[in-house]
């Protein structure tokens, strides 16, 4: 399964579908970002948004939520139910697939950087991305809410945000980042009006009151329905499963003559937390998740799809394309990830702090290299594709020769333009490597090496291409031009590889 996390950004507005839809397309504008869900409630004026997406575009996506909210939420008028301090209130990473705590942790503070210097948006970091062992409890966080935090966030150290400006946003209010286990948004309804019932039938579940561990629960009264509520989020299904909450809900209802009425989830939730519920009432035998017919489905797909031709694969068939150049690219973009890596190994160690905001700006830059090396893997393919398309075009009459040529020009000017592309991100790949060579966590040190040897195969590798593909081109000025620049590249990438190659040698 490929990389994946999930992201649940909650926003201050639940009355205007229309300023929700604008950041949901806000979000939804970073390619591979899919929505998963959207719920709106008009009593709490809240709404909750999932999406998910590769890691590498998550960052992008929130922000772009964070900016759009900003623009269009005023927390200055802002009414409603549910306790909130800005118009993103909060937003936690939940890693899905290949993801780690850690990964979603590094995610958390790349957002929070930049919502807080970009938008000036005062930032806490919550649960598992906490930096402070009292943020970990997001309602201790927003205690106050919008207007206590705004009152006190300048003069209480406590409230010192880990991001941004120690002043209110009046209009965008502040907000709270975070990590986290996939949680269950969970609404009990109740067969009467009084709020007093559902303040201690709350208190009964809730585990700030002696209730389960990892259930948070608050008291509502739903006018519209003439009815109360009791609002949850399981932290931990697995711990304080769906079924007990229930139970015991219906259990401390009764005590005051109530029944409960109805429930509702609140957004996704994941498929094992209503497999228990499901086993628990209809009191299965020996069930098992294996007899869910979409999960047979699911490892049906997982098979097929990994007889899907693979990137291997497709270079070792007889189509020239993908090749030697899609290669040298895919040899770039693992060098631009091993320095990430072995940067990310660095500046998790307390022994390394010194270099670790260097590592830091090393590891970003190798991670956006790498992404863009993957690209050039495909583009390079398609600008050979557009040589041998041009090839094709008729030149049956003195016009279509001229425009023949011209396009196989063009066609070949790409295809040297794209593999030169390709030498260059290498090359600021392999200047990736050599500081965490350098200054790196030595256990890694191979790595750092290998990041050197594939840069420089890159180079090397892409350079043939550039050459190769100059020989079909007329504009001798465009090839002298190119070809200096390649050596240009290749001598300054023998220097750097070098660099890397004693560093390591010394070290083994």
């Amino acid at each position: 399964m490929a990389k994946l996390v999930e992201c649940v950004p909650n926003f201050s507005e639940g009355r205007r579908p229309e300023v929700i839809d604008a950041i949901c397309s806000a979000i939804t504008s970073v390619e591979g970002v899919v929505l998963l869900d959207k719920e709106m409630d008009q009593d709490h004026n809240r709404a909750v948004v999932t999406f998910v997406c590769h890691p590498a575009n998550a960052v992008e996506a929130a922000f772009r939520g964070y900016q759009k909210a900003a623009e269009l939420i005023d927390m200055t008028t802002h009414q409603g139910e549910h306790p909130r301090m800005g118009a993103c209130d909060v937003c936690p990473f939940i890693p899905i697939s290949e993801v780690t705590i850690e990964d979603a942790i590094e995610l958390a503070n790349k957002l929070g950087r930049r919502v807080g210097d970009e938008l000036q948006i005062p930032v806490f970091l919550y649960e598992d991305a906490r930096t402070k062992s009292s943020r970990k409890n997001l309602a201790k966080v927003r205690q106050g809410e919008y207007e206590g935090m705004r009152d006190s966030i300048e003069n209480d150290p406590a409230r010192k945000p880990d991001y941004g400006p120690a002043k209110m946003n009046l209009k965008a209010g502040c907000t709270a980042i975070g990590v986290r286990f996939p949680l269950v948004a969970f609404n009990v309804y109740l067969g009467t009006n009084q709020k007093w019932v559902a303040d201690r039938v709350a208190d009964a579940v809730r585990s700030l009151k002696g209730g389960y561990r990892f259930v948070k629960a608050l008291g509502f009264e739903i006018k519209e329905r003439n009815q109360v509520q009791i609002s949850m989020n399981l932290v931990n299904y697995t711990k304080t499963p769906v079924f007990r909450v229930f139970e015991t809900i219906k259990s401390e209802a009764a005590r005051y003559g109530v029944n409960v009425t109805s429930s509702e989830i609140i957004g996704l939730l994941p498929n094992d937390a209503i497999l228990d519920v499901a086993d628990f009432y209809l009191r299965l035998e020996n069930f098992s998740k294996a007899q869910v017919l979409e999960e047979k489905l699911k490892e049906a797909g997982a098979q097929i799809g990994g007889e899907v031709e693979s990137f291997y694969d497709s270079v070792a068939s007889s189509s020239p394309a993908p090749g030697g150049g899609s290669v040298a690219a895919a040899a770039g973009a693992l060098s631009a990830a091993l320095a990430a890596m072995v940067a990310r190994l660095t500046v998790s160690k307390k022994q390394y702090a010194a270099v670790k905001d260097e590592l830091s700006t090393v590891r970003d830059s190798a991670d956006g290299l790498k992404d863009e090396l993957v690209e050039l893997v495909t583009t390079d393919e398609e600008a050979f594709n557009k040589v041998m398309e041009a090839f094709k075009l008729p030149k049956s009459t003195d016009e279509e020769s001229v425009a023949r040529d011209k396009a196989i020009e063009d066609a070949n000017k790409e295809a040297a333009t794209v593999p030169l592309t390709v030498m260059k991100k290498s090359l600021e790949a392999l200047k990736a490597a050599l500081p965490v060579a350098e200054k790196g966590n030595k256990n890694s040190i191979t790595d750092a090496g290998v990041a050197g040897l594939m840069g420089m195969a890159a180079i090397e590798g892409a350079g043939y291409n550039v050459r190769i593909n100059l020989q079909g081109i007329e504009d001798k000025a465009f090839v002298k031009a190119t070809n200096e620049e390649a050596a240009a590249i290749t001598k300054e990438g023998e220097e750097v590889a070098t660099k890397i190659r004693q560093r390591v040698e010394s070290l083994l």
